[in-house]
């Protein structure tokens, strides 16, 4: 499993970051100051560092210079408020794989992820997820439920992912959010499962069950 470090001093971005890529089979560890950072990084224990620039101790970029100063080679996301094409470019010349402004969907930090550990060597991604005779295609975002192909929107394939990365297993509204949902959502709506219901009409309503006071689950 890989394994993932999460330097960020807001508990609510860390906490939102965390949960979705555990989420999404990744195993993750959060810090809340650059020094602790930087020292677990270099451990080499980690295959990628997402990286906040506004972090107490050391900076996310001082620990981005210090870390490529060494050499390492872990990939680096950088994730910052500002939307500066200075910091960008700063950020990008000092080692950063990757540079993300907030607010941020998680679905397109999940796709930086996944594309930046297929590049730093893990020569078998997972580009599709089955179970039973449904079939999720990851690169063509696709779906097929037997001998038919279903037609998905963004949220929707992203709560199907989910789903069929822990099948028979009870997941909750908050564990949906986090995966499919931006920062500002609002977790007391009912648009989760306005879109379970949609996803239902889509891929079979048998597929789906709802566990009453807990969640859903795939069957």
């Amino acid at each position: 499993m890989r394994r993932i470090l999460i330097a960020e001093d807001d508990s609510r971005i860390a906490d939102f970051v965390e949960k979705g890529l555990r989420a999404a089979g990744y195993s993750c560890l959060t810090v809340d100051d650059g020094a602790s950072a930087l020292l677990l990084a270099r451990s080499g224990e980690f295959d990628m560092l997402i990286l906040d620039i506004g972090l107490p101790t050391l900076s996310g970029f001082e620990v981005l210079e210090r870390l490529r100063g060494e050499g390492s080679k872990t990939s680096v996301i950088v994730l910052t408020a500002s939307d500066s094409v200075a910091d960008t470019v700063y950020g990008l010349e000092s080692g950063a794989n990757d540079y993300m402004t907030k607010p941020f969907q998680f679905a397109e930090l999940l796709a930086r992820v996944r594309l930046r550990l297929t590049d730093d060597g893990d020569t078998t991604p997972v580009m599709k997820l089955s179970h039973e005779d449904m079939e999720l295609d990851l690169r063509s975002r696709r779906v097929r439920c037997g001998d038919q192909d279903a037609d998905l929107t963004s949220r929707e394939f992203s709560l199907l992912e989910v789903f069929l990365r822990h099948p028979r297993q009870v997941l909750t509204r908050e564990q949906l959010i986090s995966h499919a949902w931006d920062m500002d959502f609002d977790p007391a709506s009912n648009v989760v499962d306005v879109y379970v219901r949609a996803l239902r009409a889509k891929i079979g309503a048998e597929r789906l069950e709802t566990v009453r006071g807990a969640g859903y689950r795939l069957r």
